[in-house]
């Protein structure tokens, strides 16, 4: 490694930008749904990179009016206030030509280092954005203390060898999660055909508990919380939730209450409506119900794709609540639905579990082709992993 150098941040080759403070920072009504140029609040830049929801876009004219923070492809986007540390990538994928970072983050421009090793470079220092954090109320990651961190630095052909490795993994994680999306939808669009365009007048009229058994959940005692794997995995609520299936982040040695794999999960408190399916069998925290069909218990599919479509009934709830929305037992027991014939939630299983399979399938692809990536980065950007150039 004695072609590695020890580096700062602040020496690095890139700049650090910031985004426009003065008179001309876009006001609350100067915000649209659409327009030239979105412009990022942090909510779009997460653990996982860019995430297109929310969005607020501004005029050309007012893009115009503003002096800087406005992006290039292969920019960097890093959060240094609120969640300091998630980083979006502003590659050729992405589907904006105009966009503009807002106060609470900044732009890595490369100049002279290669762009997709900038982007793993900035994934592994995330621990250390954290130690430089300061501010209690609102954290943040001021640009002087962003530039005193300290990293080795590989030279040019080494980088690029490097995000080859990692950049090849994310390309396929990419890849699968574009898959999950399509066949997510496919089996969606199916199920509202069927069950609620096509839904036959003289079906019976009945309440969620009619067609779904379900279980509330209740937390453990604190003191029986762990991160080690000791006992069974622990699934609070929204917090735990990915695309498909929570993530293992606590577990328990003192379960209460239990979801079986491919159980439906919904979030139940702050807030109402989250969904995802239990990939094993699981306990359940107090945010959190399980559901499965009545009749067949094998018949995740129908059960995962009819709470999907009772959605907007479900966050309703919401808005009820002093403090955050809630959902009880006997709200569930008493949420009206059309029940169809069993035949028709038979059919439906019929065809649409291949494509949930494979959904599903692809998701315990992603989590494995995830911690393989997460176990080689700290390898390969610490130089001791390396790679043949």
């Amino acid at each position: 490694m004695n072609n590695w150098k020890d580096c700062k941040l602040g020496d690095a080759p890139f700049e650090i930008i910031d985004g426009d403070r003065g008179k001309n920072y876009p006001k609350k009504d100067e915000f649209f749904e659409s327009g030239y140029c979105l412009f990022l609040n942090t909510k779009n830049v997460t653990t996982n990179g860019f995430k297109f929801t929310e969005l607020n876009f501004i005029t050309k004219e007012k893009d115009e009016r503003l002096r800087k923070g406005k992006l290039k492809r292969y920019d960097l986007v890093l959060t240094t206030r609120g969640t300091v540390g998630n980083v979006g990538f502003y590659n050729k994928n992405i589907p904006f030509d105009n966009m503009r970072i807002n106060s609470g983050m900044v732009i890595i421009r490369p100049n002279g280092i290669n762009e997709k090793f900038n982007y793993q470079l900035f994934k592994y220092l995330k621990r250390d954005f954290k130690i430089f954090t300061s501010g209690s109320a609102q954290p943040q990651l001021p640009i002087r203390d962003l530039k005193e961190i300290s990293f080795l630095f590989p030279p040019l052909p080494e980088q690029r060898a490097i995000a080859s490795v990692l950049s090849s993994l994310d390309d396929k994680i990419d890849l699968l999660h574009r898959q999950n999306r399509t066949l997510e939808a496919m089996a969606e669009t199916l199920f509202r055909q069927w069950f609620v365009e096509e839904a036959k007048e003289d079906w019976e009229e009945g309440v969620l508990s009619d067609e779904f058994d379900f279980t509330m959940g209740q937390s453990p005692p604190g003191d029986s919380y762990n991160e080690e794997g000791i006992g069974i995995a622990l699934f609070q609520g929204n917090a735990d939730f990915g695309f498909r299936f929570p993530a293992d982040r606590v577990y328990t040695t003192d379960s209460k209450r239990f979801a079986e794999k491919y159980d439906t999960l919904v979030s139940v408190r702050a807030p109402v409506g989250a969904q995802n399916m239990a990939k094993k069998k699981c306990c359940i925290g107090r945010g959190v119900a399980a559901f499965r069909y009545k009749y067949n218990n094998s018949f995740y599919t129908y059960t995962y794709f009819k709470l999907k479509s009772l959605m907007n009934e479900i966050k309703q709830y919401n808005e009820t609540g002093t403090v955050f929305g809630s959902i009880s037992k006997s709200d569930f027991q008493n949420l009206g639905i059309k029940i169809p014939p069993k035949e028709e939630a038979i059919k439906f299983q019929k065809i649409a579990k291949p494509i949930d399979d494979k959904t599903i399938k692809n998701s315990v692809q992603i989590r494995t082709l995830e911690n393989l990536r997460d176990t080689l980065l700290p390898k390969l950007m610490s130089g001791e992993v390396r790679v043949e150039v």
